[in-house]
């Protein structure tokens, strides 16, 4: 049986310090954990993360990737730069890049098809807005993004992670259900199982406000192997709480 993956997404947070205290205290009360743990960093602290997570078990991750790999992209960050940094996690597709940076299906697919060229693995972001659930289209968005990825990274696929991430449960402090995540999570397990016969090795995650408090419930779930975590990674008590429901899961 694979294991569970915790991935905290730190968004636009953090200071040197403020870095130095979180990570410290995760990695005293992480020990040896019973599931993949990794933390999502913005850039400029990706140097400090690599020395400060040196020979432990907590991998480090990036909070989105160019699709190009060199060349007159100001602002843009390669796959093989972040390699660089001993990065092996790259979230793209999150719904803040969607909706602030007008981030297209195809240019998720092709930031995942990027990724995985230089070994890290894209952490592929789908799901839709309060708008589209209440009409009905919450299947239809999540396949239609999730197959772009698909048909772009072909006999890749099995490679990738995917995290659901209900848009309207981004921050808000609401949750899907797990009934409701689990329904959702299934559909898109059915999707990559029709893709390729490896796909129950795909971890898919859930990432609408998985905390503390919640954790276990929605880790039970037969189709939810993780949680990409928001605000909760930035607390360490409250993120190794999720690690270890994760563990025992």
């Amino acid at each position: 049986m694979k294991k569970k993956l915790i991935a905290g997404n730190w968004k636009m947070n953090g200071s040197i310090e403020a870095n130095d205290g979180l990570v410290r205290a995760v990695l005293a009360g992480m020990g040896t954990p019973g599931c993949a743990v990794a933390v999502c960093v913005p850039a400029p602290y990706l140097a400090q993360l690599q020395m400060l997570r040196a020979a432990s078990a907590l991998e480090l991750g990036a909070q989105d990737v160019s699709a190009h790999d060199k060349g007159a992209y100001t602002g843009e960050v390669s796959a093989a730069m972040l390699r660089e940094f001993g990065v092996r996690y790259a979230i793209v597709g999150h719904s803040e890049r969607r909706q602030y940076h007008g981030e297209t299906d195809v240019l998720v697919a092709d930031k995942a098809k990027a990724a995985l060229a230089q070994g890290i693995t894209p952490i592929v972001c789908v799901g839709e807005t309060l708008a589209q659930r209440e009409a009905g289209q919450t299947e239809e968005v999540v396949k239609r993004q999730l197959a772009a990825v698909i048909h772009a990274n072909g006999h890749c696929v099995s490679e990738l992670v995917v995290a659901y991430e209900p848009v309207w449960a981004i921050g808000t402090g609401k949750t899907a259900s797990p009934q409701m995540a689990q329904a959702v999570h299934a559909v898109l397990r059915a999707q990559l199982r029709a893709a390729t016969p490896q796909a129950d090795r795909v971890q898919i995650l859930y990432g609408g406000s998985m905390n503390a408090a919640n954790a276990a419930e929605l880790l039970a779930q037969p189709d939810i192997d993780g949680g990409l975590i928001g605000g909760a990674s930035l607390k360490a008590a409250d993120f190794l709480t999720i690690v270890t429901a994760a563990g025992r899961a």
